[in-house]
């Protein structure tokens, strides 16, 4: 297994509005406007930049695998040298959205090289590992670098990665979900190992890009709760949460 370096395919080596600390209610949406005009039809040649996000060791690289390939390939992965990269297409509402998902080193040596892909990025994915403690304390850390660096309107979900684990949880659920709501972003567990909730993570990041994109001057913002809370008990239902 070779170590991914700045710029490489991630394929070729293992074969916006910023949300702003509110209340939760204001993290809702109340939707469109009855009567309102056809919203602009969805330009499929547009390309997503996504980015993972989040500490050294919480399992960017194998949730992108996992998305990509739909496998896991434990012990595999090194700590993540800079920056790399891969090309995902996928169906979103019968129409065909493609992302450029970046998995970044989460080591603070590498931190300067992931602030620079933060400038345009539209969408990130920030994780942290339900059995490290460290990694979810973390968080308020990243989200501020976030806050620094990203384009306002980038989308943000949370994720707590290695939900598999749950003999090792150290951070509960209901601790995700509140900081979550704190900082005003949708929030799933996730496996990369079984794979539980990763396509709907990225699936549910690609429908808000693609909804972003073509939105009405007059219709409010930051749907993708309501749809990560409406689709994500189907998908849990009776596993290990």
């Amino acid at each position: 297994m070779e170590r991914m370096e700045s710029m490489e395919p991630i394929s070729a080596l293992y074969t916006t509005d910023y949300p702003e600390i509110h209340p939760e209610e204001s993290c809702r949406s109340a939707g469109s406007p009855l009567g309102s005009p056809s919203a602009p039809s969805y330009n499929e040649d547009l390309m997503h930049k996504t980015i993972l996000v989040g500490d050294s060791g919480v399992g960017k690289t194998s949730l992108l695998v996992q998305f990509d390939q739909g496998k896991f390939i434990p012990g595999s992965f090194s700590a993540t040298v800079g920056i790399g990269f891969t090309n995902k297409e996928v169906t979103v509402d019968n129409v065909k959205v493609k992302l450029q998902i970046w998995d970044t080193a989460g080591q603070e040596r590498f931190r300067s090289v992931t602030h620079a892909y933060y400038r345009d990025a539209q969408a990130l994915l920030l994780l942290y590992d339900i059995t490290s403690k460290t990694s979810f304390d973390n968080i308020r850390a990243w989200l501020t670098e976030i806050h620094e660096y990203a384009q306002r309107d980038i989308v943000i979900m949370l994720l707590g990665n290695k939900a598999d684990m749950a003999g090792e949880r150290a951070i509960r659920r209901v601790e995700g979900e509140n900081l979550a709501r704190e900082y005003c972003v949708p929030f799933m567990e996730t496996s990369a190992k079984t794979g539980v909730n990763v396509e709907m993570a990225f699936i549910s990041v690609a429908k808000e890009l693609k909804r972003r994109s073509v939105r009405r001057p007059d219709e409010l913002t930051f749907q993708i709760h309501q749809y990560v809370e409406a689709e994500e008990p189907k998908l849990t239902c009776c596993s290990y949460f």
